[in-house]
């Protein structure tokens, strides 16, 4: 297998583990194992407490499964494969794809999204949004990328990292193109749950849509990546039949205690959810105070969704070297958009955790030091 190297998870590898404050993250807060088992209903704690060690199904267990399946319109458990998120992408891919299909992919974007897809001699046209239209993704531009022989069209909505999401016409249009033609759509929604406005809310593609493929899981809105789990949901059960029988040469089961913990967090989600919302809500006002404190500098859309917004910084021709200074002077690491393969002038912020604001009072010295100093931050 020839793959390129992941430029964000091998810039994460570097700093994830010594930099002081993660300025650039895209997941919320982690909660706590004994407050998540805290607030688990009767039935999974007895799970929890009566559970053995012991290899799990590969489908995922039943009732994980049956609440994945709540999540979505009209779904039993039958529509879900319970994976690692990523997983979940290089499954998909390799179940779909062959070499010489044409694959449309959202960009920038997490990089397996279109990078599995190009490893395996497929052709990927990347829909790009337009920056000065507040990250807008045109469906027209889509329609225009699509080909005869397109096989699968690969979105992420809320988006990662602009924080951008279509509005519920556009969105229907979106799919209703993808039908047109016939293919496959990969909606990769882990970042659903997380509307700024929760009446933006999309249907998930896999409610829509018979040859949508949702890829969901715990990391980013629940807050819960150490579990490592994740799931498919579609229609399609051919489709999860190939890909389940591809993940006997990965995983091939997940985790024990990991699948318990997540149904409780499932089970609890009207509790979760609505305090890492509060968490981003009151995140974006303090990036709403700093990004005008430094306009001069920044440039930046407002997100609609999502944990991660994506500015643009005016006075500095090169945001690796910026990040690279930033997180050796300082310990706070933000991400490059070159680790985005998009250019070197802009960074992603993420606002899911707690730390954003002791984060940003330190980025904002450093600034205005840097500016006093020298009357650059580059």
């Amino acid at each position: 297998m020839n793959i390129e190297p992941f430029a964000l998870e091998r810039f994460f590898g570097k700093h994830e583990f010594s930099a002081e404050i993660l300025l650039g993250s895209s997941d919320c807060e982690a909660l706590p194992m004994a407050e998540l088992v805290g607030m688990a209903d009767a039935e999974s704690r007895q799970m929890w407490n009566d559970l053995r060690l012991g290899y799990t199904e590969t489908l995922g267990h039943p009732a994980l499964r049956e609440a994945v399946a709540d999540l979505y319109e009209g779904l039993d458990r039958e529509g879900v494969l319970v994976v690692v998120p990523e997983e979940g992408i290089f499954l998909t891919m390799h179940a779909l794809l062959a070499p010489g299909d044409h694959v449309v992919c959202t960009f920038p974007g997490y990089q397996s999204l279109y990078e599995v897809a190009r490893s395996m001699g497929c052709h990927v046209s990347l829909w790009k949004p337009d920056e000065d239209k507040d990250w807008d993704f045109s469906v027209q531009e889509l329609d225009a990328l699509l080909r005869e022989n397109t096989r699968l069209v690969v979105v992420n909505f809320p988006h990662n990292p602009t924080g951008f999401l279509p509005d519920r016409n556009v969105f229907d249009s979106l799919v209703e193109c993808v039908r047109g033609r016939d293919a496959y759509l990969f909606s990769d929604e882990m970042y659903r749950f997380l509307e700024i406005d929760p009446q933006d809310r999309l249907p998930a593609a896999c409610d829509g849509y018979s040859r949508a493929i949702t890829l969901s899981g715990l990391s980013k809105s629940f807050g819960l990546p150490g579990l490592r789990i994740g799931w498919l949901a579609t229609r399609d059960s051919d489709v999860l039949q190939r890909v389940s029988r591809l993940k006997d040469y990965t995983t091939i089961c997940s985790s024990a205690p990991s699948e318990i913990l997540a149904l409780m967090a499932l089970r609890c989600k009207d509790r979760i959810l609505p305090l890492q919302r509060s968490r981003v809500q009151g995140n974006l006002e303090v990036l709403d105070g700093f990004f005008q404190e430094f306009s001069d500098w920044f440039g930046w859309n407002r997100p609609r969704s999502g944990s991660v917004c994506f500015p643009r910084m005016h006075g500095v021709q090169d945001t690796y070297a910026f990040c690279e200074t930033l997180v050796k002077e300082t310990g706070i690491m933000l991400a490059p958009s070159r680790m985005f393969h998009f250019g070197d002038r802009h960074v992603r912020f993420g606002f899911g955790r707690d730390s954003l604001s002791d984060g940003i009072k330190r980025l904002s010295a450093y600034m205005n030091a840097r500016l006093q100093s020298q009357g650059s931050i580059a």
